[in-house]
């Protein structure tokens, strides 16, 4: 079988690793975060979408620790106590409709009331209309983690995902609902990689050339609840859109590995996602479910029940249920089996408390895995700065397809909620896993749930529909121009207003919500 990471077509490089794997959940990678930056020697490099100074980093009492841990406090101790360590943040510069959830004067507070050695950037440096969504730490060049997950209120869960948990609260005792994400480890070649993709985007946000000490000794790594994957090496890939200026090139290494994937896959996609609205992803999954000489496929979806606000709604929620209509109908034409799924949790109360799906990963066919920043949507295959890593079975590396079976198959008791191990059992097999799903997800006595956009769109949508019947230009794979954008909008508000007053009202009632997670 074809290799599908190719170096220079889907991928920047791949590289060794010595250990590797994923961490499920705020929970594990918050303490794993927590334990590597404790012993940085000389440096930590982060990449976020999004922080906050006092998002609390231990919350389980795995970790023998008496007092609170919030991120900059911690941060800034680690600084004043090691004279040779320097820490660089490198944090999006949101755009004003984030406001009511992001913390205000973060440059200030981040860099002043801290030490000299300790900066943060914010990063600016592409379109207009993207943004900075790169998720990465990497400490002393030795031990990297990468994915889903800021470093932000709002994301820490453990994998029970009950309904309410007394330690799933923010900084101003806000709780929130359960959040599922996953991140990666490594160890090795890949957390040099990692540190070098930093300081060339950190030369061109802030305009320093970051001269990092060489790699420190490495040790082995072992962080609780780990996931390991048996490989030896690691793709790295990028999305990235080119500036005017010339200091950013377009890139589209995620987008191309996506559909380099989906036309080899023979047996089985695995998919959880924040969003399902790419068309190149849509293409080719058309393209490979009609190939008639092919084997039908296995099709899995585990995605966010409903986006979490109205610009959500509109721009990638309204494709996003047509995608999955239409890919409904073709699965029925071709004998593909697709299943479209959500998880949620019962209240005290009997209400449903659907767990928010955030993380990014894709698997095909037990052999080929991919995790990191990169969405489903269109946004992530070309306009906001993103990476991914990726694992693929070789010739000589035989455990990894096992790895990559037990992670899918660990993941998905999770979402069912399945703890008797002949049902984790028989979760690992492809045959009929689809038909075994829906079975499941009928019963109502599970966790895993059908999602409703395979049931067409809910009276909300097909409100929102009438008004926007193309979705509103937020989910774009390039950035506009200013002419198409201005047209855009024009007749998405003539159509709009020759609706009349009550499509407003509705618009309104929804406009009131604020976009807080991506």
């Amino acid at each position: 079988m074809n290799q599908v990471l190719q170096v220079g077509r889907n991928c920047w490089n791949i590289v060794p690793a010595d250990e590797t794997g994923l961490l499920i959940d705020g929970c594990d990678y918050y303490r794993a975060f927590y334990q590597a930056a404790g012993k940085a020697a000389r440096y930590i490099l982060i990449s976020g979408w999004q922080f906050d100074s006092d998002v609390s980093l231990l919350r389980d009492g795995t970790v023998q620790e008496d007092r609170d841990v919030p991120l900059l406090g911690f941060l800034n101790e680690l600084s004043e106590k090691n004279t040779d360590l320097r820490i660089y943040i490198l944090a999006w510069n949101f755009n004003p409709v984030y406001g009511l959830d992001r913390e205000w004067f973060q440059k200030w507070y981040f860099n002043w009331t801290t030490n000299e050695r300790l900066k943060f950037c914010f990063d600016s440096s592409h379109c207009v209309g993207a943004s900075h969504h790169q998720k990465f730490a990497v400490v002393d060049g030795a031990t990297a983690f990468l994915g889903g997950l800021d470093l932000c209120s709002g994301r820490w869960d453990d994998r029970e995902h009950c309904p309410s948990n007394p330690k799933r609260i923010n900084s101003d005792q806000h709780p929130y609902g359960p959040f599922h994400d996953i991140q990666s480890y490594h160890s090795g070649a890949v957390a040099e990689g990692l540190a070098t993709l930093f300081k060339e985007r950190w030369r061109i946000v802030c305009g320093d050339d970051l001269n990092l000490p060489a790699v420190s000794a490495r040790t082995p790594l072992s962080f609780a609840g780990c996931l390991p994957l048996a490989s030896h090496r690691v793709g790295i890939s990028r999305t990235q859109t080119r500036t005017d200026d010339g200091k950013q090139e377009s890139i589209q290494e995620i987008r191309q590995l996506f559909v380099d994937a989906i036309t080899s896959a023979e047996s089985i996609i695995y998919v959880e996602n924040q969003y399902f609205s790419s068309n190149a992803v849509f293409k080719a999954l058309y393209q490979r479910m009609t190939k008639k000489q092919r084997t039908p496929l296995q099709i899995i979806l585990v995605l966010a029940k409903d986006a979490n606000a109205f610009v959500e709604k509109v721009s990638i929620g309204i494709v996003q249920a047509k995608i999955i209509g239409r890919l409904r109908e073709l699965a029925a034409e071709t004998g593909h089996q697709l299943g479209v799924y959500y998880s949620a949790c019962l209240a005290e109360d009997g209400q449903e408390v659907p767990i928010y799906i955030h993380s990014k990963l894709f698997s095909v066919d037990d052999r080929f895995l991919s995790v990191g920043s990169a969405n489903m949507n269109n946004r992530s295959m070309g306009l906001d700065t993103e990476i991914n890593v990726t694992w693929e079975t070789s010739i000589d590396e035989d455990g990894l397809s096992r790895s990559i079976r037990d992670i899918r198959t660990n993941l998905l008791a999770e979402h069912i909620g399945a703890k008797d191990p002949e049902e984790v059992r028989r979760l690992s097999s492809i045959e009929g896993l689809v038909d075994y799903l829906d079975h499941l997800a009928a019963g109502g006595s599970r966790r895993l749930r059908r999602h409703p956009a395979l049931d067409g769109n809910p009276a909300e949508y097909e409100t929102l529909a009438s008004i926007f019947p193309d979705g509103f230009p937020f989910d774009m794979e390039e950035p506009p121009s200013e002419q198409t954008l201005y047209e855009t909008i024009s007749d998405e508000s003539n159509s709009f207003f020759s609706r009349g007053i009550t499509s407003l009202k509705t618009m309104l009632q929804h406009a009131g919500k604020i976009l807080d997670s991506r």
